[in-house]
């Protein structure tokens, strides 16, 4: 029931996800504002199954009061269902901090995870790297940067297969010396970390393709995140204008460059972002997903089930962390 478009759009991308990579689907809301979208598909809709959840979060409401006040709601109901092992992963284009206050409380930490934190696709000249944090924690201690940074880099290999990820650390300069005290304190424990540290990376890096993990605060990389969205819109209203007015056949090189350029930018491609470190598994969707984004939200968190990222989480916390500690020894 979350998301600006819902419920059309998260049933009829649920049904595109069940056909296309034979997932079965619970769709977790109230079932007379659903069947009709269901009802009315073309498409084989075998595996989808609707829970009832009478109560509906709105985007605006407090999340400590949805969590509390509203039990019955789709966002705490399907928490409950991945905690019974009714259901491998929760999708959600809903609220956001409602959805991560109820992953939490109901999902809780993965072990040896001091923070979860949201990985969000960024696109790149060379395909894409993660940015994490991307909101779940404002405030870090230099503890936390090193467990996003492991489980990015886990992320990166077991789900989008990139071999020996590199990890950069985000600040104000490439040198060692540069950044604040959170960053000058994280860059001497990835140092001892046994992951491919790439060093300090710098704003304009992450869009370079040098990287696949980008490491940050959640203040920092929200704002990041929110900044790229904003100028990706801005850039690509703006160049539609002169790539695709014209018809004539000299154009049609540039016109489908363009088009080319415009499915790299389009959030939709990604689905959605994952919120890492939970026992559990949890893709939080942009609140105005098309049924295309919702699809391979819905992909990206099979994916990540499949391949078993928390457990390889679980096992390559527990390795950095022993290496850190006999390296301060």
């Amino acid at each position: 029931m979350g998301g600006d478009n819902a419920p059309a759009s998260v049933v009829e991308g649920a049904i595109a996800a069940a056909n296309k990579f034979k997932v079965g689907i619970l769709l977790v809301g109230q079932t007379e504002a659903i069947k009709p979208y269901i009802s009315r598909s073309q498409s084989d809709v075998s595996g989808i199954e609707i829970v009832e959840a009478p109560e509906v979060v709105d985007m605006h409401e407090s999340p400590s009061v949805a969590l509390k006040q509203k039990k019955n709601s789709s966002i705490n109901i399907c928490m409950q269902l991945v905690k019974e092992g009714k259901a491998a992963a929760v999708v959600s284009a809903g609220n956001t901090g409602a959805v991560m206050a109820a992953a939490l409380f109901t999902l809780g930490r993965l072990e040896g995870v001091s923070r979860p934190a949201i990985a969000a696709p960024i696109p790149t000249r060379k395909g894409f790297c993660i940015l994490l944090d991307v909101g779940a924690n404002v405030d870090c201690r230099p503890q936390h940067l090193v467990h996003f940074a492991v489980m990015g880099k886990v992320f990166a290999e077991k789900v989008f297969q990139r071999e020996h990820a590199r990890v950069g650390l985000l600040s104000i300069g490439e040198e060692k010396t540069k950044g604040n005290e959170l960053t000058l304190q994280t860059y001497e424990l990835l140092e001892k970390a046994p992951i491919n540290f790439i060093g300090n990376v710098e704003g304009r890096d992450i869009v370079s393709g040098e990287v696949d993990v980008v490491v940050c605060d959640g203040f920092i990389g929200n704002v990041i995140l929110k900044f790229a969205e904003g100028f990706a819109e801005m850039f690509m209203s703006t160049a539609k204008q002169f790539f695709l007015a014209g018809t004539d056949s000299a154009q049609v090189p540039v016109q489908e460059a363009f088009r080319s350029f415009a499915k790299k930018m389009d959030y939709s491609e990604y689905g959605g972002a994952l919120l890492l470190g939970l026992n559990g598994t949890c893709v939080i969707s942009h609140g105005g997903s098309s049924p295309k984004a919702i699809m391979n939200a819905i992909r990206v968190g099979a994916e990540f089930v499949t391949d078993e990222v928390n457990q390889h989480i679980i096992e390559e916390l527990r390795k950095v962390q022993q290496h850190i500690e006999n390296e301060t020894k």
